[in-house]
């Protein structure tokens, strides 16, 4: 698979550099991580031309508007820690979570209810203004790079690829495997009756050109394309990208806000806490749906410049002016160290501190379809 960085080197600004004995952990251990996990959260794309006139382009990729970035915090010793805590704790018998099955009869017939449904992680398909929009399309068995390894899905898809309805548009939030999926992106560009028009951030076009899909429209920060009288508008949010360990942040990140006649979405994909979401706000208005992650968030020293925690997710919620907002980002792959179910209970807490009814901020079940209009 190629060589890898002897240490993968984040940290926020003004945290101190913790050591640790990498050599005491079992070496099969780091081999096993360092095969599977480094692919996921490192730094082959080449850049596109920048342009340094705007502040979130740099000579050797793109930057966060407002983080301070991950500079010295060693992914090795996340690992070590992990090892030394023995987490994740995962249940002897596996994680199991409420789920439905989704009504695929009306799904494939409806393109005037605006409707929502969860297939998982942070794919969603959200149906609006006459189109059937997939985000951050993943529907495969992993979010890895390989077939036999990497992050296992512990609900499976609610929906199989030849189940969904034609899919009319893509958006995807950056290019990480747990949000871009190699082979659900394949079977989507061959559905029966053409290939979806695929939304990506600057960068990006070049990964699907070279799996021969071209329907691709790529946007920098705060540019917008239509398609059928919906705009998708790619909005900055605080994150990073990479698929190999020698491409790290060559392709922009990004959230998407949708705006349709009957209904306008936010789909935030990947991210931190930042001033972002209050510019978004003033920008672009209010918004009647937004879908934030609320998972893949602990250690804090280490995810949380990166990924926000459930308490962060409801001050996006409020930051949005978000009608309502819905939960994704949990309860399907194991990621990080916080266990699998705890994040929903989190948000629960903060929705509470903040005064907030809890049907401002939904968890959807595994395979839950949510009509925003028809049900208030």
């Amino acid at each position: 698979m190629g060589s890898m960085p002897d240490r993968f080197t984040v940290r926020p600004t003004g945290s101190r550099r913790r050591r640790g004995n990498i050599g005491a952990m079992p070496s099969r251990i780091l081999l096993r991580t360092a095969c599977i996990v480094l692919p996921l959260l490192a730094g082959c794309a080449t850049a596109p031309t920048m342009n340094l006139d705007k502040p979130h382009h740099t000579p050797n990729g793109f930057r966060n508007s407002y983080a301070s970035g991950w500079t010295r915090a060693s992914f090795w010793q996340w690992q070590l820690e992990r090892w030394r805590k023995g987490v994740p704790k995962n249940p002897r018998d596996g994680w199991h979570f409420p789920s439905e099955r989704p009504d695929v009869a009306w799904i494939t017939a409806n393109r005037t209810v605006p409707a929502l449904t969860w297939l998982g992680h942070a794919t969603f398909l959200v149906q609006a203004g006459g189109l059937n929009v997939l985000t951050d399309p993943h529907l495969s068995e992993r979010a890895s790079p390989f077939g036999f390894a990497g992050p296992k899905r512990v609900m499976p898809p609610a929906l199989e690829i030849r189940e969904l309805p034609h899919i009319d548009a893509v958006v995807v939030s950056h290019n990480h495997y747990d949000h871009l999926d190699e082979t659900t992106v394949r079977r989507l560009a061959h559905q029966p009756g053409g290939s979806p028009r695929f939304f990506v951030p600057l960068g990006l076009k070049a990964w699907f050109s070279g799996r021969g899909i071209h329907d691709v429209v790529e946007l920098d920060w705060w540019q917008s394309a239509d398609i059928g009288g919906v705009r998708f508008t790619l909005a900055p949010v605080q994150h990073w990208s990479a698929r190999t360990p020698w491409d790290r942040n060559r392709t922009l990140w990004g959230g998407w806000r949708v705006d349709a006649p009957d209904l306008s979405w936010f789909f935030a994909g990947d991210t931190g806490y930042s001033k972002d979401f209050a510019d978004i706000r003033a920008r672009l208005g209010p918004v009647d749906i937004a879908l934030i992650p609320i998972g893949a968030y602990e250690p804090r020293w280490f995810m949380g410049v990166m990924h926000v925690d459930p308490e962060e997710a409801v001050k996006i919620h409020r930051d949005l002016d978000a009608r309502e907002s819905i939960a994704m980002h949990w309860g399907t792959f194991v990621l990080t160290d916080e266990p699998l179910d705890e994040p929903p209970h989190k948000l629960a807490m903060a929705l509470r501190a903040a005064g907030i009814p809890h049907d401002r901020f939904r968890v959807m079940k595994h395979g839950e379809t949510r009509r925003p209009h028809a049900g208030g």
